[in-house]
């Protein structure tokens, strides 16, 4: 199993503040997150495949 991402892990990885990602998640419209205790994680290739969705290309 791949590790799975922080917050600021898939912000880096998105190339966007954090505060982006909260904003999405409340709205329900970013990558899919799960909640381990108070900690948010996403798996990478729920990231990645929400961005490919968006229309984006990871290189």
């Amino acid at each position: 199993m791949e590790p799975m991402w922080t917050i600021e892990q898939v912000a880096e990885f998105l190339n966007i503040p954090v505060e982006t990602l909260r904003t999405w998640r409340k709205r329900k419209t970013g990558p899919k997150a799960a909640r381990m205790g108070k900690h948010l994680r996403y798996h990478p290739r729920h990231v990645v495949k929400w961005f490919e969705d968006c229309g984006g290309e990871v290189a």
